[in-house]
């Protein structure tokens, strides 16, 4: 009996049928499927008169379905012959026969589709997970394409539909006399109609098919439950000028970037929240960091904490703030650019070059030591310790915020070596994600293709030269020929109204930026140059470009180091706490000691002394390691745990970075220059 049952399931899955009637015989079909192949069916004569009846239906919605077609393809040939109607509405009708046609081929693809699922299932080995999954993402792409097919023929309908009341329109038109202002409006709405299809990306539609795009499933959130409730049908929800928010099965989250419709202004309401949730939470958080004698950037800091993930949970467009917030370091290093005059950069270059490379290097070797003596993998030591070697350019940047710098003549100045330092360690930033790929592919790597992954390596740091060459060659061309008659235009154009001003300095940093972006290099580092060269052209230049870009700056900042305060988790650090500041410490401590060591051995005797403030600078490690992190984990380099240790690291260096510097200010600075220094 189980071996008669299998066989006729296997003679209905085998018979090529078309769809069933509707989901209640659907339900029957595969309850009788399943007693059958149990042998817990009916007597074989009701079986079989099952299966003849089940595809005898079948059958005959088959044959149906081929007349039908027979008689879509009459109708459009005699559509075509018709003299007395247009081409446009011949082409109308037309498209709306083939969309037809269209929907009972899917539906019959849709069924095989179901069969051969079925047939796949039956064979395979229910205890084999493997297959089980494969079935599954199967089963999953099929499912993704029907919807795509779906979505694109319910859009076609709608263009259909559209198309046919302008047709009735038309037609009542012609039929009565319209006045002049109907007139005048019928020809705004075809300029209108004109006007979308201009500016109309068929985004979609062009991008379906591009190699490496994937379907995914996603929902569709509105903004809140007024919303919802006031759009009851569809056609309102889809005319709602709101922002809805989707959703996929990995739980990102995804906010409009660009409406179909660009002739209707749309606002991001959550993230205008946000940015001001944020602005009123950092004042009295900056304001008892700074009661307490700690600096302000550790209030917005703990404000981030607060809003973030971790705290309440009510930063909606976390990406948004973050990218908000890099502005803030663009203008932090165009500021840093504009103390540090060309003449300063000369002085110190060779010190700002050799040290990163240096302490770079020894922090690779220690790590690899580490690495062997705690079997972790070469390519997970070299991105851990290369990734602590970096130092946070913002932080100093805000340490050394009006300093008196009065060293005596012929010795060189502790903040042009840390801030060139810093600079060159953005550089080094730069080519560490360039050269990411490379880390990646050789984590998986024979050894035989090691000397590939080597000159490849080779390569790209050939280019960052090349680059950085390059992009000093342009600073030359810019410092000797262009910047002075440029700031003097703006200086003659902006007498009485500051906002020529503040925008032809803002255009001309975003330039530079550009610039070091197209040619691979740290776009840090562009507008670290563009303050550089503007301060070439005298202090008082400097002092004015200073008041105008300064607020700015501190807005931006605020973003900045709030958003860093979203990555700040307080209840993973509580968890670990011994093991994380055990790490820390000694994370400090090691970039501390090989800072003084490098700078012992390149720095000029009569300059020994400003070491130890430099090395208290450089030991803490960059808020940049939060992006890398997140490349490494999402590339598989690291995992969850090392990224979660790396983001706590990072901050608690941050933490201690002030009380190290003040203690480096104490003993090393001259009483009159550390009030403010500090």
């Amino acid at each position: 009996m189980k071996a008669t049952g299998f066989i006729s399931l296997w003679t209905l899955v085998s018979l090529p049928c078309g769809p069933l009637a509707n989901p209640a015989e659907r339900e029957d079909v595969v309850k009788h499927a399943i007693k059958l192949h149990r042998g817990k069916g009916a007597v074989i004569t009701q079986r079989k008169q099952w299966v003849l009846e089940s595809c005898r239906k079948l059958s005959g919605l088959l044959r149906q379905k081929n007349v039908v077609l027979n008689k879509l393809k009459n109708a459009i040939r005699a559509v075509e012959k018709d003299a007395g109607l247009s081409d446009e509405e011949k082409l109308f009708q037309v498209h709306t026969f083939e969309i037809f046609q269209k929907e009972l081929n899917e539906s019959e693809n849709s069924v095989f589709q179901a069969i051969h699922g079925l047939q796949r299932a039956l064979q395979g080995d229910y205890k084999d997970v493997v297959n089980m999954k494969e079935s599954s993402r199967q089963r999953l792409e099929a499912l993704r394409e029907a919807a795509i097919k779906e979505e694109m023929e319910y859009v076609e309908l709608l263009a259909a539909e559209k198309h046919q009341v302008e047709a009735l329109k038309n037609m009542q038109h012609q039929n009565k006399s319209l006045s002049m202002l109907d007139e005048i409006l019928e020809d705004v709405r075809k300029a209108a109609d004109r006007l979308e299809e201009e500016i109309e990306e068929h985004a979609f539609d062009d991008n379906k098919s591009v190699r490496g795009v994937n379907f995914e499933a996603v929902l569709r959130v509105e903004e809140d439950e007024a919303n919802s409730k006031r759009n009851a049908s569809k056609r309102e929800v889809e005319d709602d000028l709101g922002l809805s928010m989707l959703i996929d099965s990995q739980n990102n989250q995804y906010i409009l970037t660009k409406p179909r419709d660009s002739t209707i202004p749309r606002a991001d309401h959550h993230f205008i929240k946000d940015i001001v949730t944020i602005g009123m939470l950092s004042l009295p958080c900056g304001w008892l960091c700074t009661t307490i004698g700690l600096p302000t950037m550790f209030g917005y800091i703990i404000c981030g904490v607060l809003l973030g993930p971790s705290g309440l949970n009510s930063i909606k467009s976390i990406v948004q703030v973050e990218t908000l917030g890099e502005f803030g370091v663009f203008f932090t290093l165009f500021l840093v650019g504009l103390e540090f005059s060309p003449e300063r950069l000369r002085k110190v270059w060779k010190i700002s070059l050799q040290g990163p490379c240096y302490m770079t290097v020894l922090m690779i070797a220690f790590g690899l030591l580490w690495g062997h003596l705690l079997q972790i993998r070469p390519t997970q030591s070299v991105f851990i310790s290369t990734c602590l070697s970096l130092s946070s350019t913002p932080l100093v940047s805000r340490f050394l915020a009006g300093s008196v710098r009065g060293d005596k003549e012929g010795d060189i100045d502790y903040s042009s070596v840390l801030l060139g330092m810093l600079v060159m360690q953005d550089v080094q930033l730069g080519l560490f994600i360039a050269v990411m790929p490379t880390l990646i592919q050789a984590g998986v790597s024979t050894y035989s293709s090691i000397f590939k992954e080597i000159l490849r390596i080779l390569i790209l740091i050939g280019q960052i030269l090349f680059s950085l060459a390059a992009v000093f060659l342009l600073c030359l061309v810019i410092k000797t020929y262009l910047i002075g008659p440029y700031y003097r235009k703006l200086h003659t154009e902006s007498k009485g109204n500051k906002e020529i001003l503040i925008l032809g300095i803002t255009a001309f940093t975003f330039l530079m930026l550009t610039v070091t972006e197209l040619l691979d290099v740290s776009m840090e580092l562009g507008c670290f140059l563009a303050g550089a060269l503007i301060s070439s052209q005298g202090h008082m230049v400097t002092e004015e470009i200073m008041c105008c870009i300064e607020p700015i700056r501190d807005f931006l900042a605020i973003i900045f180091f709030a958003s860093i305060g979203l990555h700040v988790f307080p209840t993973f650090v509580i968890y670990e706490l011994t093991v994380l500041l055990f790490l820390t410490l000694s994370v400090v401590i090691m970039k501390f000691v090989l800072a003084v060591l490098v700078l012992s051995l390149i720095l000029p005797k009569t300059s020994q002394y400003i070491k130890w403030i430099v090395s208290a600078g450089l030991a803490q490690v960059s808020e940049f390691s939060f992006v890398l992190g997140s490349r490494a984990r999402r590339a598989g380099i690291i995992s969850r745990e090392v990224y979660l240790l790396i983001l706590s690291v990072t901050t608690l260096s941050l933490l201690l970075a002030p009380a190290l510097w003040r203690a480096a200010i104490m003993k090393c600075v001259p009483r009159p220059e550390r009030r403010s220094s500090t």
